[in-house]
């Protein structure tokens, strides 16, 4: 009788592991692609953009950003898988900074707290 049981457990376990709990790996190989996209609104003013392809190993892009200071920040990169990231920032026009304020700063006193007295029904 034991000898029973012990082989229903037996069996039971080893019915009961996963073969393969994920699925099969698809492995896809990198496609080539190219895209771009591009913002300049001379009325309110944002001013940026992207472009990028890639020939499916190697990637080499660009992106322009307007800085809240004024200037103009450009990024060029590549990257690929032996060399890794690499990229070259540059900056074009001059930061421009707001002129301090001649109002004095604004202080928040903080208000006295007082519990209201118990009531007592």
């Amino acid at each position: 009788m034991y000898k029973f049981a012990l082989f229903v457990c037996l069996v039971a376990a080893v019915s009961c592991s996963p073969i393969d709990p994920y699925g099969p790996v698809h492995k896809h190989e990198p496609k080539p692609y190219q895209f771009a996209y591009g913002v300049a609104d001379e009325h309110y003013g944002p001013n940026f953009g992207q472009e990028e392809k890639s020939d499916g190993k190697n990637v080499l892009g660009s992106y322009t950003v307007q800085l809240p200071d004024g200037r103009k920040q450009t990024v060029k990169y590549q990257a690929d898988h032996h060399n890794g990231f690499h990229a070259d920032v540059q900056y074009y026009g001059e930061a421009q900074y707001p002129p301090p304020s001649k109002n004095p700063p604004f202080v928040v006193k903080p208000q006295h707290y007082a519990p209201p007295p118990p009531s007592y029904h």
